[in-house]
Protein backbone atom coordinates (compact mmCIF):
# COMPACT_ATOMS: atom_id res chain seq x y z
CA UNK A 1 0.00 0.00 0.00
CA UNK A 2 1.14 3.16 -1.15
CA UNK A 3 1.69 5.93 1.73
CA UNK A 4 3.06 9.22 1.97
CA UNK A 5 4.61 11.85 4.14
CA UNK A 6 4.71 15.22 4.33
CA UNK A 7 7.26 17.91 5.42
CA UNK A 8 8.42 21.18 5.05
CA UNK A 9 5.60 23.91 5.53
CA UNK A 10 5.69 26.70 8.32
CA UNK A 11 4.93 30.50 8.45
CA UNK A 12 6.03 33.18 5.79
CA UNK A 13 5.22 36.92 4.91
CA UNK A 14 3.16 37.26 1.87
CA UNK A 15 5.58 37.43 -1.13
CA UNK A 16 7.95 35.02 0.41
CA UNK A 17 8.84 31.09 -0.19
CA UNK A 18 8.25 27.81 1.13
CA UNK A 19 8.76 24.25 -0.48
CA UNK A 20 7.60 21.12 0.96
CA UNK A 21 8.34 17.36 0.43
CA UNK A 22 6.31 14.29 -0.06
CA UNK A 23 7.95 11.25 0.27
CA UNK A 24 6.28 8.12 -1.40
CA UNK A 25 6.96 4.79 -0.23
CA UNK A 26 5.40 1.08 -1.13
CA UNK A 27 4.88 1.28 -4.97
CA UNK A 28 6.98 0.12 -7.60
CA UNK A 29 4.62 0.84 -10.59
CA UNK A 30 4.71 3.06 -13.36
CA UNK A 31 2.02 5.19 -13.93
CA UNK A 32 1.21 6.94 -10.90
CA UNK A 33 0.49 10.53 -10.30
CA UNK A 34 1.61 12.55 -7.33
CA UNK A 35 -0.01 15.58 -6.03
CA UNK A 36 -0.72 18.29 -3.71
CA UNK A 37 -4.06 19.73 -2.22
CA UNK A 38 -5.27 21.78 0.38
CA UNK A 39 -7.50 22.87 2.91
CA UNK A 40 -7.99 25.44 5.26
CA UNK A 41 -10.12 25.93 7.90
CA UNK A 42 -13.89 25.80 7.30
CA UNK A 43 -13.14 25.40 3.43
CA UNK A 44 -13.32 22.38 1.07
CA UNK A 45 -10.61 20.77 -0.19
CA UNK A 46 -8.49 22.80 -3.12
CA UNK A 47 -6.80 21.19 -5.86
CA UNK A 48 -2.91 22.29 -6.22
CA UNK A 49 -0.53 20.68 -8.34
CA UNK A 50 0.52 17.17 -9.29
CA UNK A 51 3.12 15.47 -11.43
CA UNK A 52 2.60 12.23 -13.46
CA UNK A 53 5.55 10.37 -13.84
CA UNK A 54 5.59 8.86 -17.15
CA UNK A 55 5.97 10.88 -19.22
CA UNK A 56 6.62 13.51 -16.71
CA UNK A 57 3.58 15.69 -17.29
CA UNK A 58 2.38 18.80 -14.27
CA UNK A 59 -1.19 20.00 -13.71
CA UNK A 60 -1.56 23.25 -11.74
CA UNK A 61 -4.84 24.84 -10.54
CA UNK A 62 -5.66 28.06 -11.39
CA UNK A 63 -5.13 29.42 -8.31
CA UNK A 64 -1.33 28.58 -8.33
CA UNK A 65 -0.19 28.62 -11.78
CA UNK A 66 2.73 30.87 -12.45
CA UNK A 67 3.56 30.75 -8.38
CA UNK A 68 3.94 27.00 -7.44
CA UNK A 69 5.91 24.15 -8.97
CA UNK A 70 5.82 20.45 -8.81
CA UNK A 71 8.81 18.46 -9.43
CA UNK A 72 9.88 15.28 -8.37
CA UNK A 73 13.29 13.18 -8.14
CA UNK A 74 12.18 9.65 -8.43
CA UNK A 75 15.68 8.21 -7.46
CA UNK A 76 14.28 9.80 -4.22
CA UNK A 77 10.38 8.94 -4.42
CA UNK A 78 10.16 12.37 -3.57
CA UNK A 79 7.63 15.05 -4.68
CA UNK A 80 8.31 18.80 -4.17
CA UNK A 81 6.02 22.05 -4.74
CA UNK A 82 8.15 25.27 -4.16
CA UNK A 83 5.37 28.08 -3.44
CA UNK A 84 6.73 31.55 -4.63
CA UNK A 85 4.83 34.57 -4.12
CA UNK A 86 2.71 32.80 -1.36
CA UNK A 87 -0.25 35.24 -0.64
CA UNK A 88 -2.81 34.85 2.69
CA UNK A 89 -5.49 32.62 0.75
CA UNK A 90 -2.80 30.56 0.51
CA UNK A 91 -2.46 29.15 4.13
CA UNK A 92 -3.88 25.73 4.42
CA UNK A 93 -2.98 22.66 5.48
CA UNK A 94 -1.47 21.01 2.34
CA UNK A 95 -1.75 17.03 1.83
CA UNK A 96 0.09 14.95 -0.41
CA UNK A 97 -1.46 11.86 -1.79
CA UNK A 98 -1.12 9.72 -4.79
CA UNK A 99 -3.38 8.65 -7.79
CA UNK A 100 -3.72 8.19 -11.31
CA UNK A 101 -3.84 9.95 -14.62
CA UNK A 102 -7.54 11.27 -13.92
CA UNK A 103 -6.55 12.58 -10.51
CA UNK A 104 -3.86 14.36 -12.17
CA UNK A 105 -5.66 15.52 -14.88
CA UNK A 106 -8.59 16.65 -12.26
CA UNK A 107 -6.02 18.69 -10.48
CA UNK A 108 -5.98 21.10 -14.20
CA UNK A 109 -9.44 21.36 -13.62
CA UNK A 110 -9.38 23.32 -10.43
CA UNK A 111 -11.14 19.03 -8.74
CA UNK A 112 -10.07 17.09 -6.09
CA UNK A 113 -10.78 13.65 -7.55
CA UNK A 114 -10.20 10.32 -7.23
CA UNK A 115 -6.82 10.28 -4.62
CA UNK A 116 -5.69 7.22 -3.00
CA UNK A 117 -4.16 7.87 1.03
CA UNK A 118 -3.12 11.21 2.30
CA UNK A 119 -0.11 12.04 4.42
CA UNK A 120 -0.74 13.95 7.56
CA UNK A 121 -0.17 17.51 6.10
CA UNK A 122 2.06 20.33 6.71
CA UNK A 123 0.62 23.30 7.40
CA UNK A 124 1.69 26.80 5.84
CA UNK A 125 0.79 29.85 7.09
CA UNK A 126 1.27 33.19 4.92
CA UNK A 127 0.60 36.27 7.31
CA UNK A 128 0.06 39.51 5.62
Amino acid sequence: QVQVVESGGGSVQAGGSLRVSCVASGYTYSGRCMGWFRQAPGKEREAVAAIYDSPETTFYADPVKGRFTVSEDSSKNTVYLQMNSLRPEDTAMYYCAWGDWTSCAAVAANRVSNWGNRGQGTQVTVSS
